[in-house]
């Protein structure tokens, strides 16, 4: 090539544009924490990374570079967005803010409202920035403090039906209060119209127990597969266990044939460390750990949901095991929350950062009891679809 032919080739070389530059693989890579994922069986120290609002990747040591922005999340456990399906968001009480900032990124309202007031419930859900969903009340009047099955006429499946069918997107499920004070003599009749309220839509009963005025060997005999029975640690009388504090063999077969079993702290009468710890010890753990948090509970026994798993872990059960229950056994439980809590590539991705503090905790049980515990789980960050929940 002669100088005139170089200088010509420069020429053409330099009139070329530069190539764009490349885009990052990822939109956020998590970057070193303790993963777990009970629906991959993961508790190891990886990234995750996140593309348009999904999980793209596990992987130990991502490449930063690969990413547009990087959390480190070293030292933390990095857990799926947390479950808690059993929770009171009602208007001017508890709001969805306040549940998403404790790393709750998909919550359930557990009956506050029947057919009358669905619609409250329709526009907390609608306007949540995380995702709400609601089991409607099989009594119209929803949640009543002098017992809305007491007035047994308010319990109307018609009525139930025809707002699932308008909002089936919203309403997961149906719930009924059992227990004397809310439905008398009416508990067995309660179960029996929730469930002409379920037929047909695939959802699911959720029961709340204790203190009701049939035993609960009769009120199991009516409880479908799938159904929940909340409240499991309640006290005597009716509760889980005999008067020689043995599991009832009924409780067991319920769970053998897909009866599910599920903690509700809440704060009146739901849970005493006596029950619990011999429910343990014969190994009749929960399938779900739910808070029961309503606006009292937010200075109450209950505070918040990764309180309520820590006191698990201050009874003995396993960190994975309370992080199982409070994510992917929370959403497995609904079926209209299948492909949540998890961390599974393609799924949505709402991810919590949690952080397991040592030191001296206390722990209330519904007796106000204290116990002292030794580890504590705190919310450090949040995210919902991949987007950074600040509050």
């Amino acid at each position: 090539m002669n100088r005139r032919e170089f200088l010509a080739s420069s020429l053409v070389l330099a009139a070329i544009p530069a190539p764009f530059p490349i885009a990052p693989r990822f939109d956020l890579v998590i970057k070193g924490g303790r993963v777990l994922d009970a629906s991959q069986k993961i508790d190891r120290t990886m990234d995750v990374a996140i593309r348009q609002g999904k999980i793209a990747l596990l992987q130990p040591d991502i490449s930063p570079t690969d990413a547009a922005e990087v959390f480190d999340a070293r030292g933390r456990i990095v857990t799926p967005g947390l479950v808690d399906i059993h929770e009171h968001v009602r208007p001017g009480e508890l709001s969805a803010e306040q549940v998403l900032s404790t790393g709750v990124t998909t919550v359930v309202d557990a009956g506050s409202r029947g057919a009358d007031g669905i619609l409250d419930m329709i526009a907390v859900s609608n306007s949540a920035p995380n995702r709400v969903r609601v089991l409607i009340n099989v009594s119209r009047l929803g949640n009543q403090a002098d017992g809305e099955l007491l007035r047994f006429a308010s319990a109307d499946p018609e009525a139930a039906r025809a707002a699932i069918r308008t909002h089936r997107n919203i309403i997961v499920g149906v719930k009924a209060r059992l227990s004397q004070q809310y439905a008398g003599e009416h508990d067995l009749d309660g179960v029996r119209l929730s469930h002409r309220i379920t037929q047909g839509f695939g959802i699911p009963l959720m029961i709340h127990i204790g203190d009701t005025h049939s035993p609960l060997p009769e009120i199991l005999e009516l409880m479908h597969p799938g159904d929940i029975v909340t409240h499991m640690y309640s006290p005597p009388p009716h509760g889980i266990l005999d008067d020689n504090g043995r599991v009832l063999p009924q409780v067991r077969e319920a769970r053998s044939r897909g009866v599910l079993f599920d903690v509700g702290n809440g704060r009146n009468g739901h849970i005493t460390w006596e029950v619990v710890e011999r429910a343990l010890a014969q190994d009749f753990i929960p399938d779900t750990i739910t808070s029961d948090l309503n606006g009292a509970g937010l200075t109450d026994q209950v505070f918040d949901f990764p309180n309520v798993l820590s006191k698990f872990l201050m009874l003995g059960m396993s960190l994975d095991q309370v992080v199982a229950r409070g994510t992917f056994n929370s959403a497995r439980a609904i079926p209209a929350l299948k492909g949540l809590g998890t961390l599974q590539p393609g799924s949505p991705a709402d991810v919590t950062i949690l952080e397991l503090m040592s030191g001296d905790f206390e722990f209330d049980d519904n007796a106000h009891t204290k116990r002292t515990g030794h580890q504590k789980l705190f919310p450090r960050a949040v995210f919902v679809a991949g987007k950074r929940w600040r509050g």
